[in-house]
């Protein structure tokens, strides 16, 4: 058990499917930049945004401190966002970041809080967001925007026409929010143990039939186990359907009624049978790992190879895709309604979507780049091919060639919901 643990919180790092950062900039940077901080801070409050030129936001955002808000569980970006990212603020733009780590839900809670209590200044700047979260907080006016038409590389990098420019998880984004990295399920398995992975959902079924109790999935709602069974269902009742349909649980429950009886009919050749699932996609990782499962997943393509460069996985481990595709979501970054520092989160939302920043999260985090390829210089498409994603992965053209769209962000609690009273613990039989 105690090994279990260890795997567990060291294969955190490595294989979470969430997005966000934590930590602090140094003390002394932010009581350095202080009364700069408060100058120029006070000159883009009284600054128009909407009809100033990208040059006076850029000016208005020199000396001043920005804050980025959220998830802190994954130590190698929290350090990538402290050096890197932190450092070229700096060099580029003497823009200060400052990164806390806080769960998305305390993010938005705290929003809604000084929404509702009419703070006119907060202390969140930046956001990392996606999914529901983000309809949630665009639904109900805790966002800024839209800024996006604002950025320099908005234009000069990313594919403006691209659905995941456009849509997150099905919902328009309408310039609330800007990509920040992409991700994508995949599965993987150790080809000592089972030489051929499965193409598709049926010939998992007959995966899990052959190495029965040695297969299982993150209970819902992990996000790993809530995009796998989401998956499964692309797989056998097709996607196109699910991006206008209305989140009616009977409508949803009548749609998605081949994938519930396709999983229940998992459940027997499941560990624990299918009576319960792991609580999390660390736990199934661990648990694969130590050699109790034959197989795992992630929402982050290339986090295998970090594993089997660290020993926690064999170098044997390989990932794969169904066939028919798996699905792949954005990440973004969002600035605050009430954010002190607008100026200052665009600068730094604007600086991380350069090809320079880009580059760097995809050599050091593995994180597929959201920067539109054709519009790289040739220089710059060269440095992002000779990147070396490691041992047992897909290359990004595999992957973006496989991937699928996101759900809307309103059915995928419906889904969960269904699963937990339909599938947990029934057979078709």
């Amino acid at each position: 058990m105690k090994h279990l643990k260890l795997k567990a919180l060291l294969l955190s790092g490595l294989l979470a499917l969430n997005f966000t950062a934590c930590g602090t900039a140094p003390a002394s940077s932010q009581a350095g930049s202080s009364s700069a901080a408060s100058s120029a801070v006070s000159q883009a409050e009284f600054m128009n945004l909407e009809t100033a030129s990208w040059e006076e936001i850029v000016e208005a955002a020199r000396g001043t401190t920005v804050t980025f808000y959220g998830w802190g569980g994954d130590e190698n970006r929290n350090r990538w966002l402290n050096t890197t990212v932190a450092d070229y603020l700096k060099e580029n733009y003497d823009l200060t970041l400052e990164v806390v780590g806080m769960n998305i839900e305390d993010i938005l809670a705290k929003l809604a809080g000084e929404k509702q209590a009419g703070t006119q200044q907060g202390s969140i700047d930046m956001i990392w967001i996606n999914g529901e979260n983000f309809y949630s907080a665009k639904e109900n006016g805790l966002l800024y925007g839209p800024f996006t038409d604002k950025l320099r590389n908005m234009e000069q990098y990313i594919d403006t026409e691209d659905t995941e420019t456009l849509y997150d998880f099905s919902k328009p984004i309408e310039g609330y929010e800007a990509p920040y990295a992409k991700a994508q399920v995949v599965m993987y398995h150790d080809t000592a143990v089972t030489p051929n992975a499965p193409a598709n959902a049926q010939e998992l079924l007959e995966f899990c039939k052959q190495n029965p109790g040695k297969v299982t999935y993150p209970a819902l709602p992990d996000f790993t186990g809530s995009a796998f069974v989401r998956n499964i269902v692309y797989e056998l009742c097709g996607w196109e359907q699910f991006q206008t349909m209305e989140p009616d649980y009977e409508t949803v429950k009548a749609a998605i009624e081949p994938a519930l009886e396709y999983l229940r009919s998992l459940n027997p050749y499941l560990w624990n049978q299918g009576q319960t699932f792991p609580e999390s996609s660390t736990t199934v990782d661990s648990m694969f790992a130590d050699g109790e499962l034959v197989m795992s997943m992630s929402y982050g393509p290339f986090s295998v190879a970090s594993g089997i460069e660290q020993g926690l996985l064999a170098d044997t481990t390989e990932t794969f895709v169904f066939e028919n595709g798996t699905i792949g979501n954005t990440n973004y970054m969002a600035v605050a309604f009430n954010s002190p520092n607008k100026a200052g989160a665009m600068v730094a939302i604007n600086a991380i979507l350069s090809a320079d920043l880009q580059l760097t999260q995809y050599e050091t985090l593995k994180e597929l780049p959201v920067v539109d390829m054709d519009k790289l210089s040739e220089e710059e498409k060269a440095d992002f091919e000779a990147v070396d994603l490691g041992q047992g992965v897909l290359s990004q053209e595999e992957l973006l060639s496989h991937r699928l769209p996101e759900m809307p962000a309103d059915l995928v609690p419906v889904i969960e919901e269904i699963w937990l009273k339909e599938v947990v613990g029934k057979t078709n039989s």
